[in-house]
């Protein structure tokens, strides 16, 4: 790929000017970036208090209600306030406009719109818990408890979810029209970065997926407080309606949160393989594969909520044929990890032994979920919490790290602590199995998920007392990662304006990039992953590699 200028230095600011008014797309990427990893925090707390009250039978730790309202906060605050602002707003913003040549997003004040609607809804959650009423009824909201359960806690929930949901679609829609509208000459779609086929792909989701659960959440409402029984059984409604509206959404969005997640890894390999990424077609349409079946699989959550049996076999059939583009693109990251000149580099470490490596394990466990009859079986168990969990977070949340790794010299001008990198992966790995995997056995051994108790019996017991330990270690591990992005901020050694010698366009640019991106407007001639290194250059980076830890 063609080469750009770096940048000349501009007029200082203010910082309401600098950041609170900014309409730059990579500063409006770190704030949302900053703001989740600020809620990250809150979500793990919940985590570690939840699984510490399980550690032992008739724990005292949290009382019933208190559970419901910590494993309902911990969900929601994971999955709508850390998981999808990072991937589809910080990850997003900051790359996707530098990666295709573009100067910015489409819409800039659309976008600055979208970051402050983001903490608006955040803020919203989380005052909750301050007025003495955090919700209760789990991330789903299922009626009829969500309807009859009393206090503000809920109606702050289905607010918070409005305004992050508006904020969601209109960060679609500038990705949308960015992508499609503002590539650099040259890049046709079978030139882009994987990471933008990734994004353009969870957009079209958000797009088409986020109505849905505004509808879903609304109608709950309007059964709350204006009288309609959308979901009362006695009046002729139907809770089963809710359920259909929810999933429809809220199925597609487990792969917003995994699809960008495969877009970070698409990029991460081919640079520290030294090889050209193999199948590069295969793996952007498998993408576009997954975000239409994805609308397609919905009503595998409900084979366990009162429908017929044999209304789950589409469901069933497609949950399965779904696993087909995902395992498309693991074998070929496979192939092009095979016989590389491979440097397993922090990002490295998080997205194979990371990243592939667990996700596969949760991927397996949903082939499981996916068929009727032993979804049935274990559908409201901990074998469900275990599978989301390695699919989620030994997954994404890996991606995530890897990626936050890999563009942190590009975002900050700083190198991160390589060797305390490699200390947090370890422990990130080993805690995350010791936490979901004995998940998996409870589970299959008939421990219910979202009680606060469970029946005492020797495997159980042993079980949960794993899982509890592991996520303490997994916690010291995110703290680590803290550690080392407020630490490499101030004391990282000065980062290249390409330190991995990768090939996309943001890599052409100064560490961190000028303000508007390009001084001159970058013309395509290749697509990014033209790698191939010889033995002697891969020493150079070892050496180099070694230097830096």
């Amino acid at each position: 790929m063609a080469t750009a200028a770096v940048a000349g230095t501009a007029r200082p600011k203010s910082f309401w000017r600098d950041w609170v008014l900014t309409v730059d797309h990579k500063k409006i990427g770190i704030m949302y970036a900053v703001t989740a990893l600020f809620f990250l925090i809150f979500g793990g707390l919940a985590a570690v208090a939840i699984r510490t009250q399980l550690v032992l039978p008739e724990g005292t730790v949290l009382k019933p209600d208190s559970f419901n309202q910590f494993f309902t906060m911990h969900g929601t605050i994971m999955i709508f306030l850390f998981v999808i602002p990072m991937l589809a707003g910080a990850f997003a913003n900051y790359l996707v406009p530098i990666m295709i040549g573009a100067q910015d997003m489409a819409f800039p004040r659309m976008n600055a719109l979208s970051y402050w609607l983001y903490l608006l809804g955040g803020i919203i959650l989380m005052i909750s818990p301050l007025m003495g009423n955090m919700p209760d009824v789990g991330w789903t909201a299922y009626p009829p408890y969500s309807i009859e359960t009393k206090g503000i806690g809920l109606d702050l929930w289905v607010t918070s979810v409005h305004i992050l949901g508006l904020s969601s679609i209109l960060g679609a829609i500038n990705t949308i029209v960015t992508t499609f509208n503002m590539r650099a000459p040259g890049m046709t779609l079978n030139r882009m970065p994987l990471f933008v086929w990734a994004m353009l792909v969870t957009s079209f989701i958000q797009l088409f997926g986020v109505p849905a659960l505004a509808g879903a959440v609304t109608t709950l409402l309007f059964d709350r407080h204006l009288g309609t029984v959308f979901y009362n059984v006695a009046a002729g409604g139907d809770p089963m309606l809710y359920q259909h509206l929810f999933w429809f959404y809220s199925h597609p969005a487990v792969y917003v949160m995994i699809i960008p997640a495969m877009g970070i890894v698409s990029e991460i390999i081919p640079v520290f393989a030294r090889k050209p990424i193999f199948g590069y077609h295969a793996i952007a349409y498998s993408s576009v594969a997954i975000g239409l079946l994805g609308f397609l699989v919905w009503a595998h959550h409900m084979f366990a909520a009162g429908m017929q049996v044999e209304a789950g076999i589409p469901f069933m059939i497609t949950s399965l044929i779904i696993a087909v583009p995902t395992a498309i693109k693991i074998f070929n990251w496979l192939s092009t990890i095979w016989r590389g000149a491979v440097r397993y580099t922090t990002p490295m470490l998080f997205t194979t032994l990371g990243f592939i490596f667990l996700f596969t394990i949760g991927g397996l466990g949903g082939i499981f979920l996916a068929a009727v009859p032993l979804d049935l079986h274990l559908h409201d168990s901990y074998f469900v919490v275990g599978h989301f969990h390695y699919v989620l977070f030994g997954g994404t949340m890996m991606a995530i790290i890897a990626g936050l790794f890999f563009w942190f010299p590009k975002a900050t001008g700083r190198m991160y602590n390589e060797k305390l990198g490699k200390w947090t992966f370890w422990i990130y790995f080993i805690g995350t199995n010791l936490t979901f995997f004995p998940m998996h056995i409870s589970g299959y051994l008939g421990m219910q998920r979202r009680v606060y108790d469970y029946t005492h019996t020797d495997a159980l017991l042993l079980m949960n007392k794993i899982s509890t330990v592991g996520s303490f270690v997994a916690s010291a591990a995110t703290l680590l990662v803290f550690v080392n992005i407020v630490y490499s901020l101030f004391k990282g050694a000065k980062a290249e304006a390409n330190p991995w010698g990768a090939q996309t366009l943001e890599w052409t640019v100064s560490s961190p990039p000028p303000e508007h991106n390009f001084h001159e407007v970058p013309v395509v001639t290749s697509y990014p992953y033209n790698f191939g290194i010889s033995a002697q250059e891969k020493r150079r980076f070892d050496d180099e590699e070694s230097i830096r830890a």
